[in-house]
This record gives C-alpha cells, sequence and structure tokens, in this order.
C-alpha cells in the first residue's frame, strides 16, 4: 500500500467516530478525497459524498457509480452518573460486555471547555471477588466507568448524559501485511470508497461513468445513512464495502459460516440482494488484475449498508465486496493491507469498463 493512502487509513482510525457523531472523521476523508473530485458535499446528518464526474458529463445520459461505506463505529454513551462519579453507559451498536472489561475510554465531552474526558471500565481485582459460585457475567449496565471523579458532582462537571465514548486501542501493524486497530468495522469501508475514487481519477480519460465516492453515517445502530443517500443521491449502481468474518482462527465452524482466509482475497457476496450482473462483473475485474476473491454465500440480507440500499427506488443493483476481518467488534479487529487494497482496484475496474448504455435490467 502506498504510504500517503496507509497515512489516511491511518488517521481515520485513530479519529473517533460512533455512530451519531461520525463529524470528525467525516471532515478528514473529505479533506482526502477533495483533489481526486469534481466536487465534494455532506447532508444534513453527515453523510459524505465526492463526485468524479467523466468528460463531456451529461446527467441525463450518464450512469451514476455510488461507492459506499460506512464511516461509524460501536462505542458507548453516558447513561447515568451515581453519587460516587462513577458512569454507567449504554451501547452504540453491538458491543461484546466480555471483552471490555479493564478498558480505556475517550469521551467526547459537551459540557463547555472540557474537550476529551478518559476513564476506564472498572475491573474488580480477582483476589476480592466472590468465588463462592459460578463466575456472573455481566450485563452492560451493571459495568461502571471510572474516570477519577471524586464524586457525582465532580464527575458532571465534565461528562453530561448523552456524550458517545470510544476505546482508546489504537493502530497497530504486526507485520508487513496484517494491522489491529479499533473500528476497522468500517473505516476501510470509507477508506476503499476514497481509494476507488483515487484510481479512477489516474485514469479519468477512460471514465465514461460518474463515480460517487460515499462515507455514510449510523449503520451500525440500523442502516440509516445508506437509506438516506440510496433516496438523495439516486444512484444507477451501488458498490459496497464493509467487513465480513475471517473464520480461519480456532473455534469457528466453516461448515456453518464458511471458510474464509486473513490474506486470502475480499469476500464477493453472492445472493438474492446482490444483482447478478453486478456480481459477475466484479468478478470479471478481478479476474482481469488477478486479483483472488473468496466467494461468500449471502442467501438472505448482508447485515451491511446493501439491505438498505438495494431495496430503494423499485430496486438498486447492488454489488458487495468485504474484508475478511478476524475478532470483529472487538478493540483488536485484524484484517490483511493486501485484501482492504485489492477492494478498491477491482472496484475501480468495475467502474472504468462501464458504458453510458450499459442496462442492469435483464430481458426476461
Amino acid at each position: 500500500m502506498r504510504d500517503a493512502s496507509l497515512s489516511f487509513l491511518t488517521s481515520l482510525l485513530e479519529t473517533p467516530s460512533p455512530s451519531g457523531h461520525e463529524h470528525a472523521g467525516q471532515k478528514r476523508w473529505l479533506d482526502y478525497v477533495r483533489p481526486f473530485a469534481t466536487r465534494v458535499w455532506n447532508d444534513a446528518y453527515g453523510n459524505c459524498f465526492a463526485s468524479l464526474e467523466p468528460q463531456g458529463y451529461d446527467p441525463a445520459k450518464t450512469l451514476t457509480v455510488a461507492v459506499c461505506g460506512h464511516a461509524d463505529e460501536i462505542g458507548l454513551m453516558v447513561n447515568h452518573i451515581d453519587d460516587k462519579g462513577f458512569v454507567y453507559c449504554r451501547a452504540i451498536g453491538g458491543i461484546d460486555v466480555t471483552s471490555i472489561v479493564g478498558k480505556r475510554l475517550r469521551f467526547k465531552s459537551s459540557v463547555p471547555g472540557v474537550g476529551e474526558v478518559f476513564g476506564v471500565i472498572g475491573a474488580t481485582a480477582i483476589h476480592l471477588q466472590d468465588k463462592s459460585g459460578d463466575p456472573k457475567i455481566r450485563k452492560l449496565h451493571e459495568l461502571f466507568i471510572d474516570i477519577g471523579a471524586t464524586d457525582g458532582d465532580s464527575a458532571k462537571k465534565r461528562l453530561n448524559i448523552g456524550d458517545p465514548g470510544v476505546f482508546c486501542d489504537s493502530f497497530q501493524r504486526l507485520t508487513d501485511d496484517v494491522i489491529i486497530a479499533r473500528a476497522l468495522d468500517n473505516r476501510i469501508g470509507t477508506f476503499a470508497a476514497a481509494e476507488t475514487l483515487r484510481l479512477c481519477h489516474e485514469k479519468k480519460p477512460e471514465l465514461a461513468v460518474r463515480v460517487v465516492a460515499v462515507s455514510t453515517v449510523q449503520e451500525e445502530i440500523g442502516l440509516h445513512g445508506a437509506a438516506m443517500i440510496a433516496h438523495s443521491l439516486r444512484p444507477n449502481v451501488c458498490l459496497v464495502t464493509d467487513v465480513g468474518h475471517a473464520t480461519d482462527s480456532p473455534g469457528i465452524s466453516p461448515q456453518q459460516h464458511g471458510l474464509f482466509k486473513l490474506g486470502g482475497g475480499p469476500k464477493i457476496a453472492i445472493g438474492a440482494e446482490m444483482h447478478p450482473d453486478v456480481v459477475a462483473r466484479l468478478l470479471r475485474a478481478a479476474e482481469r488484475q488477478t486479483i483472488t476473491v473468496q466467494r461468500s454465500a449471502t442467501p438472505g440480507s448482508s447485515g451491511t449498508d446493501t439491505d438498505a440500499i438495494f431495496l430503494m427506488r423499485g430496486g438498486i443493483p447492488c454489488g458487495l465486496l468485504s474484508l475478511p476481518l478476524r475478532y470483529m467488534h472487538t478493540t483488536v479487529e485484524m484484517a490483511s493491507l493486501k485484501d482492504l487494497r485489492q477492494i478498491s482496484e477491482v472496484f475501480a475496474g468495475f467502474c472504468l469498463e462501464l458504458r453510458p448504455n450499459d442496462s442492469f435490467v435483464p430481458a426476461l
């Protein structure tokens, strides 16, 4: 991966972006894509767009291809502050409670003049735990965050109910290719959309369609941003990137979940929501570039923005390439940089092969 692209990915991963609070990360994304776009804009809820238009662009005669990833990540939201100054939270998205005890957090405070507040999820010392019965798995509302406050009043001077927080774990390279970070789900999607735009910009004289990179919001809490942009942008085709499970670590059944290898290439979804012609064109784009893709049986919903987009406007043809990911929805999500780079290469190949009169309506 080129140095500038890796630097951009790192900056995205280091910028907190919990669902409903994506603005800081979206600003970074817009700054990166601006040089590759004809124009950039955002909507009321923070969905961001970067449009690259071909030479002689005629809106009435040119296909629009949306390349989408969601910007938001899972996190916590302040729900209660007790008299001793301990903070209790609700989940933003799907939190695995068993994996977060003892984790450090950073909150974005809405109290004027405070800025960020750091804390830790309290972990009672093993010496003090009651061992008389079976170990109890605590529920999220039973976990407390210690921000070092002396009492409730001092805590309330630093945090308000509704303030969002994310975990402090940061980006790290384990090898030249393997990385770990929180929020690979799904900062990699917005990264892939931006890189697709960059690659298309490099070959703009060959481009015959309009390509719009889109960074959506609020996927983790209901695919909300995707539904918004499908209605407002009205694309003819949509290419979606999200993460998918790598199933090559211990304890996962390939008979149940399929076999997907970290570093084995992007996952391509095959199923009812995925338009057959879009899938076929993505496979051809991968083959032309000698990129291996891993086929993923997806007979029903995909759990991605695709689920909201393909239903809009009587049916928007969609394709989904996912990044094989280990340890999803933890703070140590693991992925391959090669797999990630290849997603944007396949998407760019797809876009550059499209012609203005191409149709995705089958002759029956």
